[in-house]
């Protein structure tokens, strides 16, 4: 039977954002996106989920060490993101639509380079109370 244990580590982040297509008018993106496409962008105060699993080392009992999952975190995605113009700040969200969807694919692909292989890696991430995704399902 595997003793495989699942840890998670909550952070947060604020950042501002807009949803837009530059293909499409603003009529179409309006459309589309709504409010979330107004040209003057609007915030967030995104609360983020990274979930780790996998068994505990013999030596520390740690899946991973929370400390350690904390700086990375906050190394990769709190430096880059928080209190940022994602559309405008950042090089990640230069070309690609910075969407809860995205942004989630975004922060595993960043915290996977520093996480071990062997450890199963998964971002939840809340745009509001009650609007959330999770990558990879």
């Amino acid at each position: 039977m595997s003793k495989k244990v699942a840890v998670f580590r909550k952070e947060h982040f604020n950042a501002a954002h807009r949803l837009f297509n530059p293909d499409w008018d603003d009529a179409t993106n309006s459309k589309i996106f709504g409010k979330c496409a107004l040209p003057n962008y609007h915030g967030h105060n995104y609360e983020l989920e990274v979930k780790v699993v996998g068994e505990p080392d013999e030596k520390t009992g740690y899946v991973i060490d929370m400390k350690v999952l904390s700086d990375i975190i906050k190394a990769e995605i709190h430096s880059r993101f928080d209190h940022k113009n994602l559309n405008l700040d950042t090089e990640e969200f230069k070309h690609t639509n910075p969407t809860a969807e995205n942004i989630a694919i975004v922060i595993y692909e960043l915290l996977r380079k520093r996480i071990d292989n062997k450890l199963d890696l998964q971002i939840r991430l809340y745009e509001t109370p009650r609007n959330f995704v999770e990558y990879p399902v």
